[in-house]
């Protein structure tokens, strides 16, 4: 496939190919942060405040100082360089915003699941959703200052990954940590692929 698109009228002008990638995981797992801490833009986001209207909906047990939740998506960009870059989808993380995640999911590459030790069952049906439809997805281990640490192999054993699905412990307020999971999951879809992993 060749790495560069030129627009309609052929005059060579080059148009760098996009890439999606989706962030996803439970409520408050850190979609948006790590959205923005990827992004070289100012990332669209769709926050919006929580209400009491949401008590009987949302459940903040965990994470009692959430304040905003993403009700649509959250979008990034990264520039790998003039000919690639990487478009950033954060998925809503409530149930009742799952009719959104079929046309979030539609071409992208892979995903990142972010996961809360706080709140680890809330990342299942992410988990299962790209299980079901073959996308390659790795999981990001989301070290909240206030949460208690576990072996990635504990992890692991709590959410009964498969032995190939990568495991990554990070910090979604880190741009640095970021791009080590996104590092895992290129080489992840590679090797899913059966392409050579891409080295530094």
């Amino acid at each position: 496939m060749d790495s560069v698109r030129y627009d309609g009228e052929r005059r060579g002008n080059r148009v760098p190919i996009a890439l999606k990638i989706l962030i996803a995981g439970g409520f408050g797992a850190g979609k948006t942060t790590l959205v923005s801490a990827l992004s070289e833009v100012r990332p669209l986001q769709t926050e919006e405040i929580l209400t009491g209207a949401g008590i009987d909906t949302d459940d903040l047990s965990g994470v009692e100082t959430k304040t905003t939740t993403t009700v649509a998506m959250d979008f990034g960009r990264i520039t790998i360089n003039e000919d690639l870059q990487l478009y950033l989808f954060g998925t809503p993380g409530q149930d009742r915003f799952w009719f959104l995640w079929d046309e979030l999911a539609f071409g992208a590459l892979g995903a990142v699941v972010l996961a809360d030790t706080r709140r680890l069952a809330d990342c299942f049906p992410s988990i299962d959703y790209f299980e079901q439809r073959g996308i390659p997805f790795v999981v990001g281990v989301n070290c909240f200052d206030d949460a208690r640490r576990f072996s990635l192999e504990a992890v692991r054993r709590a959410l009964d990954l498969d032995p190939d699905v990568p495991m990554v412990l990070c910090d979604a307020r880190d741009r640095q940590s970021g791009k080590t999971v996104l590092i895992s999951l290129v080489e992840h879809v590679a090797r899913h692929r059966g392409e050579p992993v891409p080295t530094a």
